[in-house]
């Protein structure tokens, strides 16, 4: 009850408080108002003008400004005239403009005149924000452009969207199919008259409102037939077609590129969307045949490259689909047919678009459809006569001579030079074609190639670019060629390296590479890249394949590393001659490729030394040290990649050959990790202490990588060391001694070269500031792992996953631990060593917490007895010589 009497008296309040508030704001307003009236006729008084009052008023500020003293030291109150006493100066008079600390004469404010206010020049504004960017795009939209048709259109849909709702809830839509589909038609109908009947006043708007007509028409029609089956297929095909004429005419008559793009889309899509699944590729492709005289006949009187483009497109796109999915032999007379009718079509559209460009522009051609529409028909061809490689010839023969004859005709014509020129290349291009259609690969390859090579030093030297670009499609046309024909066949007896299939692939590899001097020459670095890469790649797959197909499979590893390192080594010399950044990352490249192959000498022939792999190693020293040499002068940056390389590719393999050799004598993992290892270790301490050992061939250039280097070396030895943390380190045939076993010294070496290289300037400091620590974690890992060892070898305790929860490890654990909080704790209180104390400490709390989480299960045994008793022991010795931390020396505190 009495919650409802504090509401209720809260509710009462409200209403007092808002006049309140009300009468507040009135008065306020009605102070302001009177303020600003004051200010104005201040601001409206007239200004005295007589001499008298001047000179009063100039006689009273003096005095105000500079008051006589009285005998007792203040200042006299200034007189403005005989008899009368002034006012002390305040804020309210008119007061002179006085700067403080000034001397000189003193000028009095006008009359009636307030000095301006002094305000602050105005921040500069803030940059908008996301969401002022979104409301201003939304202000643009609604004040730009057609904006009652925008406005209008989104109430229209939100009224229509809630009217259809109230129909469907209250049941008035229970109206059949075919009337409401003849309604939706019937409204699209009077949409495109008024859309039509608009087309010269509001131009945009009745292109927009036709083609969202005739697309509901569409989707009408479409859904009489596939939704409900109103409609036979033949009367929707039949429908379909007459609104895409009917499209294709109101575009043309309203010059509407637009709305003829949307009747071409729509007439190629309705096929597809009103197809019944039989396969009449006769009636499909005779539609499309007169969907493209459309687009011929449109070409006549509309230079549209898009609706060209889009015909193009959708007529051998679904014709190679139909190819490659439904073509049988028997329905070759008609795909052949249709393929020509199709041909003819889009060889005369880009002449009708050159016509019905401006004659200052008929020079730009259709290039997609010029050259696409022979290459694409071409390629079709070649499918329907693949087993008629003499018909594809003639072929190819009779398009050349065809596009030589349309060059010719065009000759003569102004503004047609460049089609000219397209054609006398495409003439040029199938005549040239002819030869290998009729001639084996290998000869296609030879003349391709050599007669690529050869356009593109012309067109350089001429400085044109289409017998540069057709060189280079003729080293394609080659390549193409060359792969259509095949491997040799099987059991084939031929000699080795002298037959026409290594030949072919050698000139095209010849052609590239001189095709890559050529563009260099030319200043085109770039395309002289794609160039080298193109004709090295040819080289390389030549020679690999030729020595896989007559070396003995043991032999394949060994031959390939002889032609990378001479491939590489050829590349250098010529680097040395004429310094190129290409030829030397070719060196980088064969020395990378090492690796892999060493790799698989290894699985091969169990070692890269065995076998021929000596040799070929031998021969990999002398073409490295040749080509490290010939990288001295050029790029240094790729010449100290490669030597960075080569260093790391010696350890790897003299690791490789370590790891048989223990396996070969039957040694123990302890060994075999050393042998691993003993490579690296031996060139990290070289890189520390023999530097100038290493920096050959380079010499002084390779300086800058010598951090790099080394920091590479080191991760390289911590990926050892922390996986062989895990190994049991069996020292067999000698019996294991903890720390003098080969295992332990070998992780210890790494240690030590990891001590001195972080204590070395060439360390990065993210390692040097942390060296303590890691160092420190380091080696308590080590005692930890040799202290497992130590159970395993000498406990006899199994080296698994239980080895932690036996009790002899953990009491051995627990002592070594215990030993090494200890020694940080004595250490660091005798030296003053307070971080020190503090780890070992550290330490110690963390073996307590062990034995009450873990000992304690083993108090049944005397392992865990031991354990219990040794840590209590070695806390009493910490308590006997370092019973407190050292004091904390401060920066302020000096030393004695």
């Amino acid at each position: 009850m009495e919650l409802l009497v504090l509401l209720g008296l809260a509710l009462l309040a409200v209403p007092v408080l808002l006049v309140v508030a009300l009468v507040k704001l009135s008065g306020l307003r009605q102070r302001v108002v009177e303020l600003e009236i004051a200010v104005d006729a201040l601001r409206r008084a007239p200004v005295a003008t007589s001499a008298r009052a001047d000179s009063a008023s100039a006689d009273a500020m003096s005095r105000v400004v500079s008051p006589p003293l009285r005998d007792d030291g203040a200042p006299r109150p200034a007189s403005v005239g005989p008899g009368v006493e002034a006012a002390p100066a305040s804020a309210s008079q008119p007061y002179a403009a006085v700067e403080r600390g000034t001397a000189g004469p003193v000028h009095p404010a006008p009359a009636g005149e307030l000095p301006p206010p002094r305000t602050p020049p105005p921040p500069a504004p803030a940059p908008p924000g996301m969401v002022e960017r979104a409301a201003a795009a939304v202000r643009r939209w609604f004040t730009t452009g057609n904006v009652p048709v925008k406005v209008g259109m989104l109430v229209l849909l939100a009224g229509v969207g809630a009217l259809l709702k109230y129909a469907s809830d209250q049941g008035w839509l229970a109206v059949p199919v075919s009337l409401r589909l003849a309604g939706v038609a019937a409204a699209a109908v009077a949409g495109l008259v008024f859309g039509w009947r608009r087309r010269a006043s509001h131009r945009s708007f009745a292109l927009s409102v036709q083609g969202g007509m005739i697309g509901i028409l569409l989707l009408v029609v479409f859904a009489a037939y596939r939704q409900f089956d109103l409609l036979p297929p033949s009367l929707a095909f039949a429908a379909s077609v007459v609104l895409v004429a009917a499209t294709g005419v109101l575009a043309v008559a309203q010059n509407a590129r637009a709305l003829a793009v949307f009747a071409i889309l729509a007439g190629f899509l309705a096929p597809i969307w009103l197809s019944t699944g039989g396969g009449n590729h006769v009636a499909l492709f005779a539609y499309y045949a007169v969907l493209n005289a459309a687009i011929l006949a449109i070409a006549r009187f509309r230079a549209w490259r898009e609706l060209n483009l889009l015909g193009f497109a959708f007529t051998f796109g679904i014709a190679t689909l139909w190819g490659v999915l439904s073509y049988a032999p028997a329905h070759y007379a008609s795909a052949q047919s249709f393929l020509a009718l199709f041909f003819a079509f889009y060889l005369l559209i880009p002449l009708l678009y050159a016509r019905r460009r401006a004659p200052a522009r008929r020079d730009i051609v259709d290039g997609a459809l010029v050259f696409g529409t022979p290459l694409v028909a071409f390629s079709l061809q070649a499918g329907l006569l693949h087993d008629r490689t003499m018909a594809l010839a003639l072929c190819a023969l009779g398009l050349g001579a065809l596009y030589a004859m349309l060059a010719r005709a065009l000759l003569q014509r102004p503004g047609h030079a460049v089609l000219v020129q397209s054609y006398a290349l495409l003439a040029v291009g199938f005549a040239t074609l002819a030869v290998p259609l009729a001639l084996s690969a290998q000869a296609t390859a030879c003349v391709f190639a050599l007669e690529g090579a050869a356009l593109v030093w012309l067109g350089l030297r001429q400085q044109r670019r289409w017998p540069q670009v057709s060189g280079v499609g003729l080293q394609l046309a080659a390549a193409v060629a060359y792969m259509l024909a095949g491997p040799l066949p099987i059991g084939a007896v031929v000699m080795p390296f002298a037959h026409g299939r290594f030949a072919g692939g050698m000139l095209i590899a010849v052609a590239g590479l001189a095709t890559a001097w050529s563009f260099r020459q030319a200043g085109s670095r770039s395309l002289a890249g794609i160039a080298y890469g193109w004709g090295l790649a040819w080289w390389l797959g030549a020679w690999t394949a030729e020595l896989l197909r007559v070396a003995p499979a043991a032999m394949e590893p060994d031959l390939l590393l002889v032609l990378a390192i001479g491939s590489g080594w050829l590349a250098a010399e010529l680097h040395r001659r004429r310094p190129e950044r290409m030829l030397a990352a070719t060196f980088f490249a064969a020395l990378l490729a090492a690796v892999p192959l060493a790799l698989w000498q290894s699985s091969v022939h169990a070692q890269p030394f065995a076998g021929h792999g000596a040799w070929a190693w031998a021969v990999f020293v002398i073409c490295g040290l040749r080509g490290l040499a010939c990288l001295r002068s050029g790029d240094a940056s790729i010449a100290r990649a490669a030597q960075f390389a080569w260093w790391l590719l010696w350890p790897l393999l003299l690791s490789l050959l370590g790891s048989w050799l223990a396996g070969r004598f039957g040694l123990g993992a302890g060994w075999w990790s050393l042998a691993v290892v003993a490579p690296w270790l031996l060139v990290t301490a070289l890189a520390l202490w023999r530097w100038t050992w290493l920096a050959r061939p380079l010499g002084d250039a390779f300086m800058p990588v010598r951090g790099a280097l080394l920091c590479t070396f080191q991760v390289l030895l911590l990926l050892w060391w922390l996986p062989a943390l895990r190994s049991a380190g069996d020292a067999s045939p000698l019996p294991w001694l903890a720390v003098l076993n080969p295992l332990d010294l070998a992780q210890f070496a790494v240690l030590a070269l990891l001590a001195r290289w972080l204590w070395s300037e060439d360390a990065p400091d993210a390692w040097t500031r942390h060296r303590l620590p890691l160092l420190a974690a380091a080696g308590f890992l080590l005692l930890t792992a040799i202290t497992l060892r130590g159970a395993h070898h000498w406990g006899g305790v199994a080296w698994d996953a239980g080895l932690p929860s036996s009790g002899l490890a953990q009491a051995a654990l627990t002592v070594v631990w215990s030993v090494l909080g200890v020694l940080g704790w004595v250490l660091g209180s005798r030296r003053g060593h307070r971080a020190l104390w503090l780890a070992g400490a550290l330490l110690m709390a963390v073996v307590l917490a062990k034995l009450v989480l873990v000992d304690r299960g083993h108090l049944g045994n005397l392992w865990g007895i031991a354990s219990f008793i040794a840590y209590g022991l070695l806390c009493t010795v910490v308590g006997f010589f370092a019973p407190a931390p050292p004091r904390a020396v401060h920066a302020t505190e000096q030393p004695a």
